[in-house]
């Protein structure tokens, strides 16, 4: 009887610390949103139900000192930037897991654990990094040849690019590890070359994880601040650094609509990186 009763006031301790960690967690995202909504120009006192600082990103300005165009610039940035950065790390990402998934050679252990480094490391430590290795190639290329080059995209989306590969890799390897090889080794018996079997075989069963994986490296670059803060050059403010940047004057609904969109958008890829996901593996099986 004393330990059914143990055993029950644990359960209640561990839902109520699960609700407590989701609250800490959730809960001001939720009054982000709300407050989008306030027609106060401040956050301070709720005011009514309004729709006004959406369509003022939608179709004027924000205020006297921040602009439509100014807005819709950082969105274009932060699209460029993710959709090439996205690009490139699905496609060496994928090559990457390939490589690990089916292949043996030196250095697979060492490949491996580098991988897991940018998962592991703080974003501040990878930016400030990035900083200090374009600054020190920068440097050496303007005393070898007098080339005198600047932070910008190209940094931007290198940085990207060194941070979101490990989340590829590991999403698609996952998905390589579920396919039969024999299905493989069916297609070189009937005298398929390698790239004609991963066209024709590999490629099409694995390409829900390579898309889940690209939505996936789509959506943290399209959200990332730290990397993109120590790596950004003039005239490539992207979304988030935009945000920041208002935030400084004053926290307005405005700020709160901008955060509140970007989280939608945010949400949408992720679940549609799981649907994928989760549709390649129904239809595998």
């Amino acid at each position: 009887m004393f330990d059914l009763l143990i055993r029950k006031i644990g359960k209640i301790g561990l839902y109520l610390n699960a609700v407590l960690g989701f609250t800490f967690l959730y809960l001001p995202i939720l009054i982000l949103i709300i407050y989008s909504f306030n027609a106060s120009k401040f956050n301070a006192v709720w005011r009514g139900f309004t729709l006004e600082w959406y369509r003022q990103l939608l179709q004027g300005a924000v205020d006297s000192t921040v602009s439509d165009a100014m807005i819709w610039d950082a969105l274009k940035n932060s699209l460029i930037v993710a959709g090439i950065s996205t690009v490139l790390a699905s496609i060496l990402g994928t090559a990457i897991a390939l490589a690990l998934e089916r292949y043996y050679f030196p250095g697979r252990n060492i490949l491996e654990a580098l991988l897991f480094l940018p998962i592991i490391v703080p974003e501040v430590t990878i930016g400030i990094s990035l900083l200090v290795f374009f600054s020190l190639i920068f440097q050496l290329i303007e005393n070898l040849i007098g080339l005198r080059l600047v932070l910008g995209f190209p940094t931007i989306i290198a940085g990207h690019v060194a941070f979101s590969i490990s989340f590829v890799v590991i999403t698609v390897r996952a998905r390589i590890a579920q396919l039969d090889p024999a299905l493989e080794e069916a297609a070189l018996d009937l005298g398929a070359n390698e790239w004609r079997t991963f066209r024709r075989v590999t490629l099409p069963l694995i390409w829900p994880g390579i898309f889940s994986a690209a939505l996936l490296a789509f959506t943290l670059s399209l959200d990332d601040f730290v990397i993109t803060f120590f790596t950004a050059g003039v005239g490539t403010t992207t979304l988030p650094l935009f945000v920041y940047g208002m935030i400084k004057f004053a926290v307005t609904p405005a700020i709160n609509a901008i955060s509140t969109l970007m989280l939608l958008a945010s949400l949408l890829l992720v679940l549609s990186s799981l649907s994928v996901g989760n549709w390649g593996e129904k239809k595998t099986f």
